[in-house]
């Protein structure tokens, strides 16, 4: 492992440039994929947590009312989505009030309403004149099983369908393109409904940045496109590092890397760090749900002592006396997908820990890990909650993953209910994707994991218990 210390053509490269910026939420996908040490966090006095609660509320005021970025699209625009809609959903739209065609609208691409605006999605800024800008809500804002939660992976996000939607529904009716609805034409956005290709924007955002985040004109370089599933937001406050590798120290200013559109300069990020501080108490703050479901307690406490001489060795221990151990697993250890860990080459990673985001050359600057060999074993808390599972989203259930010759190779949601039985999602199981389907939106919600990064193969490890021990570290996994 090495340790590091902070030491197309023009036309083509300013679109994909200028769409990669524009790719932020998304990007928070990985972003979110960290590492960490310790159980929660030690009581604050009233002050420090009064203070703290101040700052978590104005961070997420922040993420859903104030526009980072350039505007996606109009409320008109959005509004008329439904009239390039497949012909039998477009017609039921037709006939059906505007709120009517608003909710159909919301599950086609997977928005949720806020709880504190239900008139408005969670995951975009809709400011005063109508303008839709993308928050970090939009892979972090999703439902848990049909229940609206922040924090929790959006694991419908249908962003691809969304944009082409768009761009179809701005061409006919006679709209300017945005660079999103551009840029998508070269670079994927996600194969699969509640998956993105975040990786790659966030390697392209850094190309074309110096160390102190001037805007350079850099070549072309080319990446390996694969889509990342949104880990949830409530086990940020266990992890010191980001990403699922785990090789940059988690911070405020790492949260801010992916605003790197051409009009936000370097004093953009001078002038918004302390925004992005309450971001950072604001993510910090969350904590997963508590399981409603009914729980045999005999059995999970069965389960518990099997997780705990099994498992916890990479996962921690839960409760009053929780400790996470903060493992990196070797990638001929854990053998789960290798995509993600081979797409951002150290290049990318040194770059980054001579950055500004990094405090390179600063009293705080950061230890990056340039060239991890593995991904990182996460904290579990809140599991039951967070399907599907592995870091690409290739496994529905828990049960799947305790049990890993019984993956499906090809699957795809019944709906947004709870499979109580296997502990995720609802699934129906195919040999392949239908070639009689025509809507892409129903297309991208089958996971077909013999694609380019979306092995479910890897963390074997409970092949080695029984059917009995499964079924106990099953029923444990859901008090987490």
């Amino acid at each position: 492992m090495i340790m590091n210390k902070a030491n197309y053509t023009r036309g083509a490269m300013k679109v994909i440039r200028s769409f990669i910026c524009v790719f932020v939420p998304a990007a928070f996908t990985f972003l979110s994929c960290s590492i960490g040490i310790g159980g929660p966090p030690g009581k604050p006095d009233a002050a420090t947590h009064d203070k703290e609660k101040l700052r978590a509320l104005r961070g997420y005021r922040l993420l859903v009312d104030t526009p980072l970025l350039n505007s996606d699209f109009t409320q008109e625009t959005f509004d008329s989505l439904w009239e390039v809609w497949p012909t039998t959903l477009r017609e039921k739209a037709r006939v059906a009030t505007p709120e009517v065609r608003r909710q159909m609208a919301f599950q086609r691409y997977g928005l949720t309403p806020r709880k504190d605006h239900p008139d408005k999605p969670l995951q975009y800024v809709v400011d005063a004149s109508g303008n839709w800008t993308m928050n970090c809500f939009a892979c972090h804002g999703g439902a848990i099983y049909g229940k609206p939660f922040a924090g929790a992976p959006n694991n419908r996000f249908a962003l691809q369908t969304l944009t082409e939607e768009v761009r179809r529904s701005k061409i006919q009716n006679g709209k300017a393109l945005s660079r999103m609805d551009l840029g998508s034409l070269v670079i994927p956005l996600g194969t699969t409904n509640g998956t993105t290709n975040a990786v790659v924007f966030g390697m392209g955002l850094m190309h074309q940045r110096d160390e102190e985040l001037n805007v350079v004109l850099s070549p072309p370089k080319r990446f390996i496109h694969h889509d990342m599933d949104a880990p949830p937001w409530w086990l940020f406050n266990r992890r010191p590092n980001l990403y699922i590798d785990g090789f940059a120290e988690k911070g405020h200013r790492g949260l801010m890397q992916f605003l790197m559109i051409p009009e936000n300069d370097r004093s953009f990020f001078l002038e918004h760090e302390d925004d992005f501080r309450d971001v950072y108490s604001y993510i910090s703050s969350l904590r997963p749900p508590e399981y409603e479901g009914n729980v045999n307690d005999l059995l999970a406490e069965r389960g518990r002592s099997i997780f705990e001489s099994k498992c916890s060795e990479c996962h921690g221990t839960y409760g009053a006396r929780a400790s996470y151990p903060n493992i990196r697993i070797d990638l001929k250890d854990i053998g789960t997908d290798p995509v993600r860990l081979k797409a951002l080459e150290v290049e990318g990673r040194l770059k980054y820990s001579q950055s500004w985001f990094a405090h390179a050359g600063e009293d705080l600057e950061q230890v990056t890990v340039v060239d991890p060999k593995g991904y990182v074993a996460p904290p579990l808390d809140g599991i039951w909650a967070s399907a599907p599972y592995l870091h690409n989203g290739s496994v529905p259930t828990l049960w799947h993953l305790l049990n890993p010759d019984k993956r499906p190779e090809v699957w795809k949601p019944i709906d947004e209910q709870f499979d109580e039985t296997r502990v995720g999602l609802r699934v129906d199981e195919f040999a392949g994707v239908p070639d009689s389907e025509t809507d892409v939106a129903i297309l991208r919600s089958y996971f077909d994991t013999r694609k380019l990064g979306k092995s479910n193969k890897g963390h074997d490890y409970p092949a080695d218990l029984n059917a009995s021990q499964r079924k106990a570290v099953l029923e444990y996994l859901k008090t987490l």
